[in-house]
């Protein structure tokens, strides 16, 4: 359930970023085309509207001072976005010393327990959230870009500035370490 963009809508963007670092008002495009997916990334991460507006702003206007560095890496623009706006949910969280939100939706839920091979579905939302306590904030990172934002492992691996290998070994690490989790919570 991993969504990918075509040659011709990464093209399209290619030539907006191009158009973008001689006049910012083409930068307009790849604004509208990412803002809703961006706010929703940081929503998910805040759980605060006023919070996630400022940030996300924060995210273009980063992402537009620093277009010219951009390189194309073979991923649409969306992962130096994605990028950009895990860089600064981080730095908040960091800063303030805020209680991170994590947000989790059925459909997350479902996907992860397919990946976890569990057979038992009572109470799993709420196994799921305590059992995400037990995960570092990186390692809980790499969940909720793996499975509830449907990356895929090379724009973990550039998000979380990882190799692609590197962002797979250390998902499967930690699904390793959810399993045993919630086994031991639904052995009883």
């Amino acid at each position: 359930m991993i969504n990918h963009q075509t040659k011709e809508e990464i093209a399209r963007e290619l030539e907006w970023i191009q158009a973008s670092r001689s006049d910012p008002k083409h930068f307009s495009h790849i604004y509208n085309k990412y803002y809703r997916k961006i706010f929703l990334f940081i929503y998910k991460r805040t759980d605060n509207e006023d919070l996630t507006a400022d940030l996300a702003s924060h995210v273009f206007l980063q992402a537009l001072i620093n277009i010219k560095k951009y390189e194309f890496k073979g991923l649409p623009f969306s992962a130096f976005l994605f990028r950009i706006a895990t860089n600064e949910v981080n730095l908040y969280y960091r800063k303030t010393k805020a209680v991170r939100s994590i947000n989790i939706e059925e459909a997350d839920i479902l996907e992860l327990k397919e990946e976890l091979h569990l057979d038992k579905t009572e109470d799993l939302e709420d196994g799921m959230l305590k059992a995400m306590e037990y995960l570092d904030e990186k390692e809980i990172q790499l969940i909720e870009l793996r499975f509830f934002d449907q990356k895929s492992f090379k724009e973990v691996g550039y998000i979380l500035g990882i190799t692609e290998n590197n962002a797979k070994v250390k998902t499967y690490r930690i699904l390793d370490k959810l399993r045993e989790i919630l086994n031991q919570r639904f052995k009883a």
